[in-house]
């Protein structure tokens, strides 16, 4: 699942649990960038933001520093950091479990707010809110764990959705980018969660769709780190500087694992170079979404499109970023399998249980609980 339970670490706190971060122009206002952070896999009715996290927002100015098959960006050092905390819960009007949010911008300011209040919170140039919504991402889980198993591609022309009517709690940050974020209007973003304290200590990170469990959790075809269970370490590295040390293990899973994907179609798409790396290694160790505020809001066929024209060496068309009711499974196996090269390919799942709004706080509202039969 995109960054769902990445990590025996996250299974023991999934309060502090990444499951996703979008990020998109404003629909109704290309000078807004929105930023959404997904936590807390499967919540259910009473689950709440932890009071002992930080959940935080990065943003670095970004560039197109190469292009061709060794396309790159360049990162800037300098950084804008949001951050949001949580009280304890509180019980409201409605007995339902209420924390009060404070979410600290880059300039100094804090916004206070209330949890699930669509109204949400507001100050210069920020606008944001947190609770429980309906997960945007859908996948057919069962379907690529088999072709795994089988080094067959097992996908259904209908696929069974494997998030289908669960919640998430989400962060859902609107800010005026050319106001609090210097520079621009090209960012890379990253979402993290830490453990509160005098030095806080990063638990997970998160940058893009499906690096930790689709690109790198499979241990079957790495024959350098068989055995090692990569996501925690991962996990607690900086996105923008990655531990030496540790660099060729993640290179060693993704070269492996890319390489079995390319193969399910019966041919190569992505050939290794001369050192044996794959060609979207390098790109993908780059863990940040990219987006280009100055484009406009696009509801298809954006994530990653950046990163395809760089290697095309043409200039992109869209804002980059993710958008949350893309079909992003789709997209990335058309990636990683055909390289392009061929028709789309389709896990069989088509949408989510309920489709987001281009509307703030634009996640879908929460699925009612499941009821279990006697």
């Amino acid at each position: 699942m995109s960054d769902h339970f990445s990590g025996p670490r996250s299974l023991t706190d999934p309060a502090a649990d990444l499951t996703d971060m979008y990020a998109f122009p404003a629909p109704s206002n290309p000078q807004n960038l929105v930023v959404v952070m997904d936590v807390f896999g499967k919540a259910g009715p009473a689950a709440v933001f932890s009071d002992a996290v930080i959940y935080r927002f990065r943003f670095r100015r970004a560039r197109i520093a190469t292009t061709g098959s060794r396309a790159a960006f360049g990162v800037d050092s300098d950084e804008v950091t949001i951050d949001f905390t949580f009280d304890v819960p509180r019980t409201g009007e409605t007995k339902r479990a209420v924390q009060r949010g404070r979410c600290k911008t880059a300039g100094g300011e804090t916004v206070s707010f209330d949890t699930n209040d669509e109204r949400g919170g507001s100050g210069r140039g920020v606008r944001v809110f947190a609770g429980q919504r309906s997960d945007p991402f859908f996948l057919d889980v069962h379907t690529i764990l088999e072709s795994v198993e089988t080094r067959r591609l097992a996908f259904k022309k209908v696929g069974s959705d494997t998030l289908y009517g669960t919640n998430v709690l989400s962060i859902v940050l609107e800010l005026e980018w050319a106001t609090l974020l210097d520079g621009g209007p090209m960012f890379s973003i990253v979402s993290e969660t830490l453990r509160a304290g005098p030095r806080p200590v990063r638990i997970e990170r998160l940058g893009r769709p499906e690096i930790k469990n689709v690109s790198m959790s499979f241990k079957t075809f790495d024959q350098v780190n068989r055995d090692l269970e990569i996501r925690d370490l991962y996990n607690s590295e900086d996105a923008f500087a990655l531990m030496p040390d540790y660099v060729g293990a993640y290179r060693a899973r993704l070269n492996a694992n890319l390489s079995f994907w390319d193969s399910l179609d019966g041919k190569v798409d992505w050939p290794l170079d001369e050192r044996g790396d794959h060609p979207l290694t390098s790109l993908l160790l780059a863990d940040f979404l990219v987006v280009d505020a100055s484009k406009p809001f696009r509801d298809t066929n954006s994530y990653f499109e950046i990163e395809q024209a760089m290697r095309a060496a043409r200039p992109h068309v869209t804002a980059g970023g993710r958008w949350l009711n893309e079909d992003i499974m789709d997209s990335i196996f058309t990636l990683y399998i055909n390289g392009g090269n061929g028709p789309r390919i389709s896990d069989g799942i088509d949408g989510p249980i309920a489709w987001s709004s281009k509307v703030f706080p634009y996640l879908a509202r929460p699925n009612p609980p499941k009821v279990v039969a006697p």
